[in-house]
């Protein structure tokens, strides 16, 4: 057998592992042999071993069951995905605030079922790791971390956001970093500081809900352009959005765009980023789903990455993968960081002292890319026992999103199906989902729903996803 494998790399021992499946010598259900056992079977190493079938995992080939060992899975048949249904670019009217409200009145309710919100399940934080942080922060610190932080944030948290931007090729530091409460306030003072009410600003669509809130709320246009679940936004409709119309601003959120899943390849980030140079557009970008990459090699290059004049504006936050109650996220406003600093001094001051350097001290200790690891491959778990089990409750026609990362599932369903009613059926069954209405200013998206991937699985979670496939199917009887 060690001849099967030559060189003894992963890739090999994927291969060899593939045809064993195939040939049906290990079938669905049938625990493969464990790590150090086909190590020594194989004559290879044990992180050989681990790679290849972390790889299998990725693919939806095997599963992980904890304590147990690894196990051939059922073939997913993945749904189609779903093609985007609005014109290239339009201007569009600014009017969900009352349902928005009520899909954000129930993130705090701890009995519904989270298939409606982004946050990570409270069991995969790090909430020990932070406790002991903070007790230590509290003892050492004594009433020095009682007072205000610097406007900017606290020095130890901003110098390791710079370094760990720099690993994403940023050419920043701790000092072009500015602390915010959530990327929510961050994206707040970017448009603060580039727009004015009455401006035009453009966004990708379908888009994050609360961004089209936001913009009503600074009495903001919003020019939406097309984005699509395979490549994002692409730099040529943005030049006609820029041509056909005078923008004051652009928001994109590159890197698994929050509903889609989107992300734009690496040429066109750097084609976009030059385009808006080009034409003087400040650039904002939304990050916070970077970190979340699950069938990708390495972390995707920010839009900042390819920033050499100081146009782009990083905005991100931990709320997402860390914490989101301590609500803190940052940007790097570029050439606009002095205006930043004026406005996060008269909107409240500064962040919490005690939170910044805890959570300072954790990236500091190393624990941040262990903790992703495991909260990734938790998402991605659930990501992929979703997707096999859509096609088997959903309406026939149903489309789902195969996003590389993020912590969402954008889904089609068919034209008799409406998301908004949808969202108010499951909600009497303590189920939460978000409609695809309030994700764009246009009619494009009624038919559509998000659904969250918050990183773990049960009977109960199954039962739900059964529960809104169910209400749809019943739409979709009725409209006959």
């Amino acid at each position: 057998m060690q001849s099967v494998l030559k060189d003894y790399k992963y890739q090999s021992l994927e291969s060899y592992l593939l045809d064993m499946i195939d040939s049906g010598r290990f079938n669905v259900g049938d625990k493969l042999p464990s790590l150090r056992g086909i190590a020594q079977k194989m004559g290879v190493s044990l992180a050989t071993v681990t790679h290849a079938y972390m790889e299998l995992e990725k693919k939806g080939i095997i599963e992980a069951r904890p304590r147990s060992g690894y196990y051939v899975r059922q073939k997913a048949v993945f749904l189609p995905i779903p093609d985007s249904p609005m014109h290239d670019v339009q201007m569009g009217k600014l009017s969900r605030t009352q349902l928005i409200q009520t899909v954000l009145g129930i993130v705090g309710e701890k009995d519904m079922l989270p298939f409606g919100c982004i946050c990570a399940d409270n069991s995969l934080l790090p909430h020990k790791a932070l406790a002991r942080i903070m007790n230590s922060v509290l003892r050492t610190c004594g009433q020095d971390v009682m007072g205000y932080e610097s406007i900017q944030g606290n020095q130890l948290l901003r110098n390791q956001i710079g370094w760990r931007m720099q690993e994403y090729d940023c050419q920043v530091t701790g000092n072009d970093v500015l602390v915010t409460f959530g990327a929510m306030e961050a994206l707040y003072i970017a448009l603060r500081t580039t727009t004015r009410p009455g401006d035009n600003v453009v966004i990708q669509s379908p888009t994050y809900f609360c961004f089209l809130q936001l913009l009503e709320n600074l009495g903001l246009r919003a020019i939406e352009v097309a984005s699509s679940p395979t490549h994002g936004v692409s730099p040529r409709d943005l030049d006609r959005a820029f041509s056909r119309f005078d923008i004051a601003a652009c928001i994109l959120a590159p890197n698994f765009n929050n509903p889609d899943g989107a992300l734009i390849p690496d040429d066109a980030k750097q084609e976009i980023v030059e385009l808006c140079d080009s034409y003087k557009i400040p650039l904002i970008e939304d990050d916070v789903s970077g970190d979340l990459y699950c069938d990708l090699d390495r972390r995707p290059r920010p839009l900042k990455s390819y920033d050499t004049t100081g146009n782009v504006i990083h905005c991100s936050s931990f709320s997402k993968t860390i914490s989101p109650g301590f609500r803190l996220g940052y940007m790097i406003p570029g050439k606009k960081l002095d205006k930043a600093l004026d406005i996060k001094a008269t909107t409240n001051v500064s962040c919490s002292t005690p939170t910044q350097l805890t959570l300072g001290t954790y990236l500091k200790e190393g624990l941040y890319e262990r903790h992703l690891r495991k909260l990734r491959t938790a998402v991605r778990s659930q990501r992929a026992m979703m997707q096999q089990l859509l096609p088997k409750y959903f309406p026939e026609g149903t489309r789902a999103t195969q996003p590389k990362g993020g912590c969402v599932l954008w889904v089609e369903l068919p034209k008799q199906v409406d998301g908004t009613k949808l969202f108010f059926d499951v909600k009497k069954h303590r189920i939460s989902i978000a409609p695809g209405a309030i994700f764009s200013t246009s009619e494009s998206f009624t038919n559509f729903i998000r659904l969250s991937c918050v990183g773990f699985w049960n009977e109960e979670m199954r039962a739900g996803l059964e529960t809104i496939g169910r209400l749809a199917c019943e739409q979709v009887e009725s409209g006959k």
